[in-house]
């Protein structure tokens, strides 16, 4: 975002004046080099977001309120550009020991098995973003690698907001977004251990559309997504001759989500619900998607809060209902959560601990990969911050599941450990 501040105490202000919401924001040191800001004012420890970053991003839509006077004097009222292009980037480097393994579901072949891998870079991301008008702003981000994978650019987030509808007090946003966003933001997680329940439930990266709105002491949202991810797209070819256009979606029908969430002082609750469709797992071991499309229920409850600027807290739990998912007569129902803390100790020195669990319920013994939803891990992670935006890290993740040995005709279930020792290096700049 393109601006720099009057004056440290219109942040202060600002600080002072505004509510935290929930935000998918990633670490942006475009923002503190644009409005010449500390990467502090909105990170407690990057990347995790304080009050004001999290309103920054939200309430705010992306920029402070003397954001015109930071743009391009063009004498054009109605040009808005930045003095810079506001680009910034993210760079991961590990060191990891693992006891996973990369097993064929259907032979049972070892195909990797390192118990040392050198992940570097494990992720370079390029960032941006800044207001278009008075209520018009863009946010995007594109991975140049990403787990050893440096053959493309994918795009994940990538969306316009509108910061007040029709003066309905409406924010809306369209692009392409996580789902699970309206809840805990994974981008913005301390941990290199993701929120594993939100990728099972299938919840994280789509195309839509996406409102929220203060509705007294209680904050809701709405949105509607294709509902299949953002890798597939269909080439038009009617009638027979290929169009030089594509498709994101197959199917007209969308999927439907919703957050309700009340903050009871410094404690946050929220209800989530999503309704859509999917397409069925058919093949050996339930490998492959079939061409029939089925209902898919998520429902859940979300909790947060902090004490003293320095214990963040937060908890998830998802009730997931996937119909005629492999058996066309059979509902399979299966849940999980998880719960994290992160210890801001000082300027330093960050501590994080998180759980993941999965029930995989009605997918237990049906021979398929989705036996593989079970999960029971513990991860602790500690980060040293050499600058505000580069950090050491070193985390270890526990699993507690024991392994299982193939019990039918397939090999699925839980049939290797995952625990992990990793040490690196994270920085945005």
């Amino acid at each position: 975002m393109s601006r720099r501040i009057l004056a440290s105490a219109n942040v202060l202000l600002a600080m002072l004046i505004v509510n935290s919401a929930y935000t998918p924001a990633n670490a942006m040191p475009a923002f503190a080099r644009e409005y010449g800001v500390s990467c502090s004012v909105c990170h407690v420890a990057y990347p995790r977001l304080n009050n004001f970053g999290e309103t920054f991003a939200d309430d705010m839509n992306f920029r402070l309120p003397n954001w015109q006077q930071l743009i391009v004097q063009t004498g054009d009222e109605s040009l808005a550009l930045p003095k810079s292009l506001p680009l910034a980037m993210r760079m991961q480097a590990f060191i990891q020991g693992r006891d996973g393994e990369s097993i064929d579901p259907v032979n049972g072949d070892v195909n990797a098995d390192s118990s040392l891998d050198i992940q570097s870079p494990y992720l370079v991301k390029l960032l941006s973003s800044a207001p278009l008008s008075d209520q018009i702003s863009y946010y995007f981000y594109a991975i140049f690698a990403e787990k050893g994978g440096n053959s493309e650019v994918i795009v994940e987030d990538a969306w316009f907001s509108y910061g007040d509808l029709f003066n309905t007090g409406i924010d809306a946003m369209l692009g392409q977004f996580q789902v699970s966003d309206v809840m805990f933001p994974r981008e913005v997680r301390m941990t290199f251990q993701d929120f594993m329940l939100y990728r099972a439930a299938g919840v994280t990266y789509d195309r839509g559309i996406l409102f929220g709105k203060g509705l007294g002491k209680f904050d809701a949202s709405l949105g509607i997504v294709n509902g299949n991810g953002i890798q597939q797209n269909f080439g038009i070819n009617s009638p027979g001759y290929r169009r030089p256009d594509r498709m994101f979606d197959n199917d007209t029908q969308k999927s439907v989500f919703g957050r309700l969430g009340r903050d009871f002082g410094p404690v946050s609750v929220g209800l989530f619900g999503l309704s859509g469709r999917q397409m069925n797992a058919t093949g050996p071991a339930g490998t492959q998607s079939g061409d029939r499309r089925t209902d898919k229920i998520v429902a859940g409850v979300d909790i947060s809060g902090n004490s003293n600027g320095k214990w963040y807290w937060f908890g998830q739990y998802l009730w997931n209902r996937w119909a005629d998912f492999i058996d066309p007569a059979t509902d399979y129902d299966w849940s999980g959560a998880f719960v994290g803390v992160d210890y801001i100790h000082n300027e330093k020195w960050a501590f994080s601990a998180l759980v993941n669990y999965i029930d995989a319920g009605d997918f237990k013994n049906s021979d398929t990969i989705y036996e593989g939803l079970e999960m029971q891990t513990v991860t602790f992670a500690a980060a040293y911050y050499f600058m505000r935006n580069v950090k050491g890290v070193l985390e270890a993740n526990i699993d507690l599941l024991d392994e299982t040995e193939q019990s039918g005709e397939y090999f699925t279930g839980h049939l290797s450990k995952e625990n992990y020792l990793l040490i690196g290096i994270d920085a945005a700049f």
